[in-house]
């Protein structure tokens, strides 16, 4: 969800500094929720900015560049291996200990397909 325009934070918070009308007021005639109108002169009085919050990006990956490097050589000498195995064989050679559900993430961020092909070839036999 995007975050209200600056310009609208600034023109819901002059509507409040008026005084004269209630918070719900002000909220319907913005067509904002009453909470995006508390939060916002909570927001304002704490930290004297009406401006949106940086957006958060989640928390970083578990693996960094150099152990992606060492999952991704695994991965090309064998390519067969278990999740199971290279947590395994990640942690020997030096890798850090991950779970396989990371590991797995780490193996998408990589873009490394599972399948070998994308399809079969066709039957060379002929009915008939």
């Amino acid at each position: 969800m995007k975050a209200y325009s600056t310009d609208l934070r600034e023109r819901v918070a002059a509507a409040c500094q008026q005084g004269s009308r209630t918070i719900g007021e002000v909220a319907a005639q913005f067509s904002v929720s009453d909470s995006f109108v508390r939060k916002l002169r909570r927001r304002q009085r704490t930290s004297g900015s009406v401006a949106a919050l940086p957006q958060r990006s989640g928390p970083a990956p578990f693996l960094n560049a150099a152990a992606q490097a060492q999952l991704a050589a695994c991965l090309r000498q064998e390519p067969d291996a278990t999740l199971a195995e290279l947590c395994i064989w990640l942690a020997a050679i030096g890798g850090p200990a991950v779970s396989q559900t990371t590991l797995w993430r780490a193996v998408q961020a990589l873009d490394w397909r599972r399948k070998k092909r994308a399809s079969m070839p066709p039957n060379a036999t002929r009915n008939g």
